[in-house]
Order: structure tokens, then C-alpha cells, then sequence
């Protein structure tokens, strides 16, 4: 069985994600005085399918948000097809499968990338998820409380699809953005993957990134039919991050292997990740309660979350 094969009981337990988290949420967040906890802010970037530039688009807005002064860990989270390392020219010498197969700690596979951001890479396969116990599950879980009082932001590049492995990571994120192009798969993907995250694991959130759009109008057209389709079928909440617009200064910076922010930074598209990140930041109070960097990765261990 993979790392992301549920067993019957652990995916009976992600389908009553709805009606347990709240008192979690409410207990791991909330300040006394009733306010946010400042904690970590774990934001997840999804799509419906492949193709649509969404690790372009994780690497980028992660390097905006750190020229903002904002300390960002990105973790790969395509954990059989990893590319963040590949689309900014690193070459880890660890990845999340060491750690899973306890060869090395969470801390000694973090590499740095530009402006001072961390990446937590993937690799190419997954061990056995058996293979972990309990015992190891809770030594990553320790190693994790370093991590967060050093980051400002998580922002976690799921793979693409409906896959459980996206289910798990977009559940256990505070803030779900999806990516979508102006081709009508993409739209129709992107569909099936908030049905699933709504009707199954409760999910009422979400923000839209219109990718590879030709301009404003293009992109507020591909938001408008997908919040048409969404308000007429699903109880949701569906908001306009934005749009990254058509630039072949991207399709260059990938040839490149360097972020089009870093090697293009006057370029259209460097533009709009930079608008992209002043919205991040702007809309801070949006995160939904769901807990902190802990409670990200108890979900995705298994480990359990009620003394989180």
C-alpha cells in the first residue's frame, strides 16, 4: 500500500473531517482574547489537472512573497513526480523519501533557493507507508516545531488531479488556491476537484488563479464560467485571486531553470506574481481556522490531532 492509500478506517475518518475539526480548529488557532493566533499560514496550490503551470506558478508567487520580506517554505508535494527542484535548478541531495524512511530528519532535507525561500523536495517514489510506525511519525512531528517559529508562509504544490494524496494535503491546508487555464478541460478539471473537496470533505473556500490567461478580460471570463457552473450546483465560496497573464518570458525562464520573477523581473507575468503576492499578503485574515503547521502534517502522518 502507497503513502497515500487510506485503509477503509483512515478514509471513514477524512469523510467526518466536516463535523470533528471544528472544536480542533477552534482550540489550536483562536488567541485568547478571540483573535488569530499569528502562527504559520499554510496556503495550497491545486489544480485539476496537469499542464496548467501550477509549480511554475508556486515557485514564482513563493519568491514574490519573500521579496516582501515574508520567510516562505514551499513544500513539493507531488510526492511520486516532484519538479519544484527542477524548474529552480537544484539538486537536493535529500528528499521527503528519506525522511519517511527515517535516513534523515525533516530539517536535513530542506535547500534553499532564491531570495532565501526553503523548499522541502520530493522525490520520484514512495516507500511503503507501513513502514513508518508510530514512533517515527511523531519524531517528524517534533522535528516540525523548529520549522514553524522560522516561517512566515507554507505554501504546499500538490499534485494535480482528485487523487487522495490531494485530498489529504488541500483538507489539511488553511487557505485552497487552484490554478486554471482558459482551456476548457482545464475548467471542467478544476470543477470536478472543488465538487470533490466540497460534497466529500466539507471544503466552503476557495481561491481562483486564472494561469496563461491572454488578459484581465480572458482571465475574468474563465472566473465568471467557472462561479457560474460552482453557484448553480455547490453551498461554496469561490473568490478571484487573479490571473497570470500568457508571457513567453516564462516559457524561456523554465529552459533556464530560474523563476521568470528572478530572471525576468520587468516581464508581464513577473507583474502579476507581484500583484499576486501584495493580495496574499493584503488578504491575511482570510485563512480559514484550521489549525497550524502541526496540524498540516498530523493530517497527512496520520498521527493523531486531538492534542494538537
Amino acid at each position: 500500500m502507497s503513502v497515500m492509500t487510506t485503509t477503509g478506517d483512515q478514509a471513514d475518518s477524512l469523510r467526518q473531517l466536516a463535523t470533528t475539526v471544528k472544536k480542533q480548529r477552534k482550540a489550536t488557532v483562536l488567541a485568547t482574547d478571540g483573535k488569530e493566533a499569528k502562527g504559520i499560514r499554510v496556503i495550497s496550490v491545486t489544480s485539476g489537472k496537469g499542464g496548467v503551470g501550477k509549480s511554475n506558478v508556486v515557485v514564482n508567487l513563493a519568491l514574490a512573497l519573500a521579496q516582501r520580506g515574508q520567510k516562505v517554505l514551499v513544500i513539493d508535494a507531488d510526492l511520486g513526480l516532484g519538479n519544484i527542484d527542477v524548474l529552480l535548478g537544484i539538486t537536493p541531495d535529500y528528499n521527503l523519501n528519506d525522511v519517511f524512511a527515517g535516513k534523515r530528519r525533516l530539517d536535513e532535507i530542506v535547500v534553499e533557493g532564491p531570495d532565501g525561500i526553503k523548499i522541502i523536495p520530493a522525490g520520484s517514489g514512495m516507500p511503503e507507508f507501513t513502514t513508518l510506525g508510530l514512533q517515527e511519525r511523531v519524531k517528524i512531528m517534533d522535528e516540525l516545531d523548529a520549522l514553524e517559529e522560522e516561517f512566515d508562509l507554507l505554501i504546499v504544490d500538490t499534485e494535480a488531479g482528485i487523487s487522495e494524496n490531494v485530498t489529504y494535503f488541500n483538507t489539511a491546508s488553511q487557505e485552497i488556491v487552484v490554478v486554471v487555464t482558459p482551456e476548457p478541460t482545464s475548467i471542467t478539471d478544476v470543477y470536478a476537484l472543488i465538487k470533490l473537496l466540497a460534497t466529500r470533505y466539507a471544503e466552503r473556500y476557495f481561491k481562483v488563479l486564472v494561469n496563461m490567461a491572454r488578459d484581465t478580460d480572458d482571465a475574468l471570463q474563465v472566473f465568471a464560467k467557472l462561479s457560474n457552473v460552482t453557484s448553480r450546483f455547490l453551498d461554496i465560496s469561490l473568490d478571484y485571486l487573479g490571473c497570470v497573464l500568457k508571457d513567453d518570458s516564462v516559457v524561456e525562464a523554465v529552459k533556464i531553470q530560474k523563476p521568470v520573477l528572478e530572471l525576468y523581473p520587468e516581464a508581464p507575468a513577473s507583474s502579476c506574481f507581484n500583484t499576486l503576492a501584495r493580495r496574499i499578503l493584503e488578504n491575511s485574515g482570510d485563512r480559514k481556522l484550521k489549525g497550524n503547521v502541526q496540524f498540516f502534517f498530523r493530517r497527512f502522518l496520520g498521527v493523531g490531532t486531538e492534542n494538537v
